[in-house]
């Protein structure tokens, strides 16, 4: 009976000195392997010339170095390239790379899909298939690498890096799949391997207050919170996972949080909805909800999918809004759409998810429910999107 190939990029410096151990190894061939694997992007273990050439054949019977294809690869008019990633059984997951003058940051998604279904969120509207495999979440980050030319030789020898900032802000709730992103970070923060600061790697989550904690724990990084409401009556319909984890419960964990953090602030994104949750009176109750938490805001003009039922709000209501946070105190920054003309822009990533959820037939039966002006409930009837999730500059 054969033994299972196993795919090397989704173990950690741990998981691949016991997997070495398994086969013989010394501790020092694990290093040797991520460093082959993760700095220069290799997969053909027969290239690996450092290794002992029995070892080699060990690999080569045992063990993968392997991306999931790509479908498309797509570049916009502002530098922001995006690949969509097949991942089996008709789903794909989309990773975005956005270009600044200081920093590259890669977007990289966690789920097919995602179960949370934020209102304002097209990666919800198609409802969710299955979490990432640590490897499969790791691939994105080696496989954009290696499109960018990260293993260039000469690029390493001048110490240049296309990719300084990760963002775990694409498809999916990172701390719904949380072994599988923990493994993924430990990758990424390993000098071995890709050697990201802790301060360069953030996670976004809609707020799973337990895994906050556990997060803050194990790999504390830098910390996203998708807020977009101040009380509960309107992030409960903005952000449905709110009625299990309320506003109190999330800025109590926020607190904790930052007793670790690599950052002595949390990020609190906000989406900007017109009519619905960017009133003066909105700026105020948010400045009297994150008294006790220091932070930064990040604004997001909402990006427009098909069927979502909702407006982003004007230019200069989105300014004044800002001008509210900061004459607070708080650093708020608006984000500039990045990679719309390609559907790479926050809020727009889709890819192509089989919903094992039925959440389109679920939206159907219950005939939907729009947030007005002012936050109210109304009843509407709001068809299930095709255009999903993603995010964002690295804070």
């Amino acid at each position: 009976m054969m033994s299972e190939i196993v795919n090397l990029l989704g173990l950690d410096a741990d998981g691949l000195a016991q997997r070495c151990a398994d086969w013989g190894q010394k501790p020092f061939r694990a290093r040797q392997l991520m460093r082959w694997i993760h700095q220069r992007g290799e997969h053909d273990f027969h290239a690996m010339t450092d290794l002992a050439r029995d070892f080699r054949e060990v690999l080569e019977r045992s063990a993968c170095v392997a991306a999931p294809a790509v479908i498309a690869d797509n570049v916009s008019a502002d530098g922001t390239r995006k690949w969509l990633l097949d991942v089996g059984a008709g789903n794909a997951v989309e990773t975005v790379y956005i270009p600044e003058a200081d920093r590259g940051t890669l977007c990289i998604s966690t789920q097919a899909g995602c179960a949370v279904n934020c209102l304002f969120c097209s990666t919800g509207k198609q409802g969710f298939s299955r979490n990432l495999a640590a490897h499969e979440i790791v691939a994105q980050l080696w496989h954009a690498n290696r499109a960018l030319g990260a293993g260039d030789p000469a690029q390493r020898a001048r110490g240049e890096r296309p990719i300084t900032n990760v963002v775990f802000m694409g498809m999916g709730e990172p701390l719904q799949n949380y072994a599988a992103t923990l493994t993924a970070l430990r990758i990424m923060l390993d000098d071995n391997a890709y050697g990201l600061s802790r301060r360069r790697v953030t996670v976004s989550t809609s707020g799973v207050v337990p895994m906050i904690d556990r997060l803050r724990d194990d790999c504390p990084v830098a910390l996203a919170v998708s807020l977009h409401a101040p009380d509960d009556a309107l992030r409960d319909e903005l952000v449905p996972l709110n009625r299990k984890y309320p506003l109190a419960e999330l800025m109590a964990a926020c607190r904790r949080y930052l007793e670790r953090a690599p950052r002595d602030f949390i990020t609190f994104e906000y989406v900007m909805l017109d009519g619905v949750n960017d009133s003066d009176r909105h700026a105020e109750r948010l400045l009297a909800l994150v008294r006790d938490v220091p932070c930064k805001f990040n604004l997001i003009p909402f990006n427009p999918f098909p069927n979502s039922g909702l407006r982003r709000s004007p230019a200069e209501r989105i300014r004044r809004f800002a001008q509210r946070l900061t004459d607070a105190g708080i650093v708020t920054t608006i984000r500039r759409t990045r990679g719309d003309d390609i559907d790479a822009a926050c809020g727009q990533l889709a890819g192509e998810v089989q919903d094992r959820t039925r959440l389109g037939e679920r939206t159907a039966r219950a005939a939907g429910r729009s947030v007005p002006a002012g936050g109210r409930e109304a009843r509407a009837t709001r068809p299930a999107g095709k255009r999903g999730r993603q995010p964002a500059e690295a804070q």
